[in-house]
Parts: C-alpha cells; sequence; structure tokens
C-alpha cells in the first residue's frame, strides 16, 4: 500500500490506541524505519538517534522527562503529551496512599505476615494496638498543584469528608472554574503546609520544582504529617524526608518512585510506579496521542504538546499548508508575500505562538506549486513546511 505513513513505537501501547491508525493510511510497528512519528510511553529518548524524517512525537501519558524536548523544538517536531488521561489511576491510587498512611496499613501487614505459632489471635490481640490509626474526615488535605489529578483528588477527599486547601500559581482559568467550591485557597507553599495532615503533590519536574519538599519547608508542616508524592521523586529532597521520619516530624512518606535511599525504611512507602498502571488508563492514553497524532500529520492541527502552541483549523479546502516558525517580527508577512507571488489566494489562515516557536495553518485555493514551498521554506527563520493536501 503506497504513500503510508510510519508510525514507530518504541513501547508497548494499548491496541485501543493503535486501532485508531487504518491500515490503508497507516504502517505502525517498532522495527518502522524512517518514521513520520513515534509513540511511546517511558522509552528514554535522549540518547536515540531521532530519524530526519520524524515529524511528531507522542507520548501516552503526562510527563515527557524523558524526550529531548528544546532540541525537538529546534526541529519544529511537536511533542503530544495526554494530560488528564491517567487522572483518574493516578487519583485512586493518592486514596489508597492516604488510607495507607492513616491506618498504618503496611507496617500492618508486615506485622500480620510474620505471625507464627498456636497463639496467632492472643499475639493479633497484643500487637494490633501499634498500629491504631485515624480516620480522613475532619482531616485537612494539602494539594500542590491543581491539574486534572489534582482537582479529582481534592473532590474526591471533599467527598470523604476532609477538609482541602491547594495551591497552584499556574492555575488556568478553566481548571479554577472546574475545581470544587470548598477548596480553600493557599497563598504559598508555605501556607497550605502548615495546616494540613496529609500533603499531596501533583506539580511537574521543572527546576523551579525540583526539590520543593526539602529540609526547610518539612520543618514548616504539622508534626506528624503524611506527604504523598505520586508526581515526580526529585520534587523531593529524599535525604530530607528519611531525616524528618527519624526525627518523628513526619509521620509517613508514601510515593511512587522506588529508590536506594528509601528501601527498607521506617515509615517509607515506596510503589512501583503504579500510578498510571490500569488497563483503562493506558488504553485512555494511547487512544488520546493517537488521536492528536493523526490530526497533525493529517491536518496540522495541534492539542496538548509541551512545546507548541495548540492551534485547530477547520479545514476550508483541501489544500492546506503549516509552517512551523521562529516567533519574530514580519514572518506572516513574508509568507503571504510568498503565496501572492505564487499566484495563491489564501482562504483562512491561523498563526499562533508559544515562547519563540510560531505555527502557521493556511488553507489556500488551488495547490501550492514546489516553488511556493521552496520560497516558504527558504525564508529565515522558517524551520518546516509542510503540504497537506487531502487525499
Amino acid at each position: 500500500m503506497p504513500d503510508r505513513q510510519k508510525i514507530l513505537t518504541l513501547n508497548s501501547i494499548s491496541p485501543l490506541g493503535l486501532e485508531r491508525f487504518p491500515d490503508s493510511r497507516y504502517q505502525v510497528g517498532p522495527k518502522i524505519e524512517s518514521p513520520d512519528a513515534i509513540l511511546l510511553r517511558s522509552f528514554k529518548m535522549h540518547d536515540m538517534a531521532i530519524p530526519e524524517s520524524v515529524l511528531a512525537i507522542g507520548r501516552a501519558g503526562a510527563g515527557t522527562n524523558n524526550i529531548p524536548v528544546a532540541k525537538m523544538t529546534a526541529r519544529g517536531i511537536p511533542v503530544f503529551n495526554t494530560p488528564g488521561a491517567n487522572a483518574n489511576a493516578v487519583k485512586e491510587l493518592v486514596l489508597a496512599a492516604m488510607l495507607m498512611g492513616a491506618r498504618n496499613l503496611i507496617p500492618a501487614l508486615k506485622f500480620a505476615e510474620n505471625l507464627s505459632g498456636e497463639d496467632i489471635g492472643r499475639q493479633v490481640e497484643e500487637g494490633k494496638k501499634a498500629f491504631a490509626g485515624s480516620e480522613l474526615p475532619g482531616h485537612t488535605l494539602g494539594i500542590i498543584g491543581l491539574g486534572a489529578i489534582g482537582r479529582l483528588v481534592a473532590d474526591a477527599a471533599i467527598r470523604l469528608g476532609m477538609k482541602v486547601k491547594g495551591y497552584d500559581p499556574e492555575i488556568t482559568v478553566d481548571a479554577a472554574w472546574s475545581l470544587p467550591s470548598q477548596v480553600t485557597r493557599a497563598h504559598s507553599v508555605e501556607d497550605l503546609l502548615k495546616g494540613s495532615d496529609f500533603v499531596s503533590l501533583h506539580i511537574p519536574l521543572l527546576d523551579s520544582t525540583r526539590n520543593l519538599i526539602d529540609s526547610k519547608r518539612i520543618a514548616a508542616m504539622k508534626n506528624g504529617a503524611i506527604l504523598l508524592n505520586f508526581a515526580r521523586d526529585g520534587i523531593v529532597d529524599e535525604d530530607a524526608v528519611i531525616e524528618a521520619i527519624q526525627a518523628k516530624k513526619l509521620k509517613s512518606y508514601i510515593c511512587d518512585f522506588p529508590g536506594e535511599k528509601l528501601a527498607h525504611r521506617e515509615g517509607i512507602v515506596a510503589l512501583p510506579h503504579l500510578g498510571a498502571s490500569t488497563r483503562e488508563a493506558e488504553d485512555n492514553c494511547a487512544i488520546m496521542v493517537s488521536n492528536q497524532i493523526i490530526d497533525y500529520l493529517e491536518n496540522g492541527n495541534i492539542l496538548n504538546t509541551v512545546n507548541f502552541p495548540n492551534i485547530d483549523m477547520p479545514r476550508e479546502s483541501n489544500y492546506r499548508i503549516a509552517i512551523v516558525n521562529a516567533n519574530v517580527p514580519n514572518m506572516l508577512g513574508q509568507i503571504s508575500t510568498a503565496f501572492a507571488a505564487g499566484g495563491i489566494n489564501i482562504h483562512n489562515m491561523s498563526n499562533k505562538s508559544r515562547g519563540e516557536i510560531a505555527y502557521t495553518l493556511a488553507d489556500i485555493d488551488s495547490p501550492a506549486p514546489e516553488a511556493v514551498i521552496r520560497k516558504i521554506a527558504a525564508i529565515p527563520g522558517v524551520v518546516r513546511v509542510r503540504d497537506l493536501k487531502s487525499k
């Protein structure tokens, strides 16, 4: 089948996602050469030689630390992700972690596993007092990061009778509207920490968030608080957490990131990165990212990337040109001039920018001659030009 676009998979991707690529238009698999796009989950791409043929990268998940995003931006390659697709799975694990910490379930389980002899009943009655816990209603949960996961956690905690404080200086208008009205706004990280019995982290790992929870901020927390981290391991200073638990400042630290420092320590539970490990989450992520890649390859539309602006322009012509360029003055004027010089009428045009990159979609009334494409590609600052004729 000629003219099929090629999709390279670097990890196992849910079949429900891969089914979105029709065999008549796409060739998909782990051994594809010269791919048009790459799909992955946790594969580390930083040391990978990424083919020149690649037009887009899709991560079936939210985090993109395993992808060289800055290098891809310089090459005009959008990096798609799937924010919110695994939110419910992570929310449920956070709720499970709160219950683990509140009811001392892990040490209690270890105690029960080590029982032996004919008098287990007596041992249980004598030993269970050490694992008495507390109930969730009436306690305060502090949430740092009110994106899709943080909002779901807030809503669930409120339904369980908890008080919720939230902090997110980057919250969007849409996110704020969807946040339960009962959530109390904290004015700073410290403001949130000092009044919370539980603290749950739901922020990306950036230079500004690395070791956000350090010894100074732990000192601001309530004595006996429980810290939950199902976001990224680098957000928490593990040495500070270990010291705080040993000093009985923190009751426990429950996270999704095992490591040598955390292993075999009382008060620390490190799960094997289970946040998005549900069948439903994997299906949702795969379907979402596949749809995004298809729309970009076929129509040039962009939704949910970490490095490009969102742009969604319904087709008004069979002929469309997509242009990635530097975000500099007079770029649209030069592009329009190139079309006009080639006798091409622009039916509709949309241009958006994000940081140093800009992206333009132009629906035109007739096919663009190769000479016009070359002229646009030669404009200083233009990174990539694609001709997206309807097939």
